[in-house]
């Protein structure tokens, strides 16, 4: 009886690790065998073949990344597709949950803009976003760049654990806050930003009526490792910033190139466009108000996307249809694909510059 209660407990344990994406962490200390081996073996096999040492911290893989992946990737097509942030196949992509899919690092190019099938002129994986170290997984540190754009993260020791605090807190994808992060290799002073999150556990896709909520604090929580970034002479697009009244008005009546004006402010939010406000929710379909702000989620998803920089859509292309074409790589969704082919960049939803282009002639 004892043994028989056991192994129903052992059950519904299992099944609560396996039936939801927070449950193992769970805002706090999961159980610390998930991630860590005291002395690199089980039943007289190495845990980690790679490091035959071990390493600092004394986890089961070789980097921390490593051991997030072997998680939270993409192992079969029937594997649970809602917490995987490393798809099988670049080509065919995970629905999107916000922040985007590591698998882009490892095409060999995604460069879509003039010349962009000419290898001479070929732009590498690794300018898809974050560079992630994770070796059993394919992925490597940035070849060129030595700390983050803008800041002076080091782009050696960038990995999961830089902006996610694997040991849990209350904070949106248990996101790091204002404190020293990777064992005091560096510290952030910007809170984690305030998100309403979609839950990851089904695998369904972004909408209009099912998308992250950003309400604040994304802009000042990426300037940890990318300083004031827009504040230059050089880079001065407005971040952390309220869009205003002109801007608002802009974004809630354009409808795609092929109804510009159609909009309403009812229905305006697009995902693939998205802002801050405080009274946003899950299922807001709402547009901006001028207190609304632009945000570095607006255009870019924190992990990669298959056009350069993290990209919510390829900052290079004319016409949406364009991506994937010279590039061969996989093409970002048209949001306005029911309208029209003709669709321009989403710049366009905030800038709208299609007032006056003939498309047709």
């Amino acid at each position: 009886m004892r043994k028989a209660l056991l192994c129903l407990v052992g059950f519904s344990v299992a099944l609560l690790f396996a039936g939801t994406a927070s449950a193992f962490h769970d805002e706090g200390v999961a159980y610390c065998g998930g991630c860590h081996t005291m002395h690199n073996s089980q039943n007289g096999q190495l845990v980690d073949p790679n490091s035959p040492g071990g390493n600092a911290w004394l986890l089961k893989d070789e980097t921390p990344s490593d051991v997030c992946l072997s998680c939270h990737s993409q192992t079969s097509a029937t594997s649970n597709r809602g917490r995987d942030v490393l798809s099988l196949d670049p080509l065919v992509p995970n629905n999107e949950c916000g922040a985007g899919d590591f698998v882009f690092q490892l095409e060999d190019n995604i460069n879509d803009g003039h010349n962009g099938g000419n290898p001479s002129y070929w732009i590498p994986g690794h300018k898809s976003g974050h560079s992630i170290n994770a070796p059993s997984k394919g992925l490597a540190v940035d070849p060129v760049l030595t700390t983050a754009p803008g800041g002076n993260f080091p782009s050696s020791i960038l990995g999961c654990s830089s902006c996610h605090d694997p040991h849990g807190n209350e904070s949106f994808r248990l996101l790091n806050g204002a404190h020293e992060v990777q064992a005091g290799a560096f510290d952030f002073v910007s809170p984690a930003p305030n998100v309403l999150g979609i839950g990851v556990g089904t695998g369904a896709a972004e909408s209009p009526t099912n998308h992250n909520a950003y309400l604040d604090g994304y802009s000042d929580w990426c300037a940890n490792c990318h300083g004031n970034y827009h504040s230059s002479a050089q880079l001065k697009h407005p971040s952390g910033e309220p869009i205003g009244g002109s801007i608002a008005q802009i974004y809630n009546l354009y409808n795609g190139t092929g109804d510009q004006l159609g909009g309403t402010q009812a229905t305006g939010y697009l995902t693939a466009v998205p802002f801050e406000d405080p009274s946003s929710t899950i299922a807001s379909t709402a547009g901006p108000s001028a207190s609304s702000e632009v945000s570095c989620v607006t255009c870019h998803r924190a992990h990669s996307t298959s056009s350069p920089d993290a990209g919510r859509w390829d900052f290079a292309v004319t016409l949406l249809e364009e991506d994937g074409h010279n590039s061969g790589s996989y093409a970002i969704p048209n949001p306005y694909a029911a309208q029209t082919a003709d669709q321009r960049s989403l710049c366009n939803k905030c800038h709208n510059k299609d007032e006056h282009d003939a498309l047709n002639p």
